[in-house]
């Protein structure tokens, strides 16, 4: 986690623009092709007096959405400067909402706390999933949901070294034992299960799967980000959306 902190602080100036801009949005779209809430149903259609708690929050839109839905969020992230600029979008947008500094895998909050635990591309790939989900669990009453949005196994495979080199059609690593992803020349540390593993892992923790969303980048689609391209994601899915539900 420090390796992750130290890492993220240093990003962080480079997420504002697209910070101010979710938090104007005024309907939430998803991960890096930017696909409307109707396609992906992040979220779940009543929020209205939900308890969520958005895992590796980043600068909070995701919280904000939800808040503007009626919902009582709380976030939580390892950057101290990611949760700079959320506070500061907080105070220029009237919406307020606990921001914890800390690590996702070992929360401060209480056993069945919320209805609602939501993460796009925070702890869902920041933090080790053996560790997050089960924390998951532990936060959410009977019932509860978990959403979350994360790369495609698919794209790990392809995905090369070099983050600024779009991935290919060639094999680069294996399937089996995906789990821990170091960078060349990058202090990061990213998490990447296959499927069988994290259906195990959701339903060990006490998960029911509702859905799988394999997602598609739109014909002409543009992104910021260069390891991949919206036509190798056009033919493939470089990200993907799990939703399950907690067993009463």
């Amino acid at each position: 986690m420090a390796r992750n902190r130290a890492a993220w602080d240093g990003w962080a100036h480079e997420y504002v623009e697209a910070a101010e801009r979710n938090w104007a949005a005024s309907e939430p779209t998803w991960g890096i092709w930017g696909l409307s809430e109707s396609l992906c149903g992040m979220i779940p259609a009543d929020v209205a007096g939900m308890d969520t708690v958005e895992l590796g929050c980043g600068t909070a839109y995701v919280s904000a959405w939800l808040a503007r839905r009626g919902a009582r969020p709380v976030g939580i992230d390892n950057s101290e400067a990611q949760l700079a600029t959320a506070g500061r979008l907080q105070a220029e947008h009237g919406i307020s909402f606990p921001l914890h500094h800390g690590n996702a895998e070992a929360t401060p909050f209480a056993d069945a706390s919320f209805d609602l635990a939501i993460s796009e591309y925070g702890a869902s790939i920041w933090c080790d999933p053996y560790r997050w989900i089960p924390e998951a669990a532990r936060l959410l009453r009977p019932g509860g949901r978990l959403h979350f949005l994360v790369n495609s196994p698919l794209l790990m495979l392809f995905a090369e070294d070099d983050d600024g080199i779009s991935a290919g059609e060639t094999l680069l690593r294996a399937y089996f034992g995906m789990h821990r992803f170091e960078w060349p020349g990058d202090d990061s540390v990213e998490f990447h299960l296959p499927h069988g593993e994290m259906i195990r892992l959701l339903r060990d923790c006490g998960f029911e799967i509702e859905a799988l969303v394999e997602l598609q980048a739109p014909q002409g689609a543009a992104t910021r980000f260069p390891f991949v391209t919206a036509e190798w994601a056009h033919r493939w899915p470089s990200e993907e959306i799990w939703r399950a539900v907690k067993r009463a």
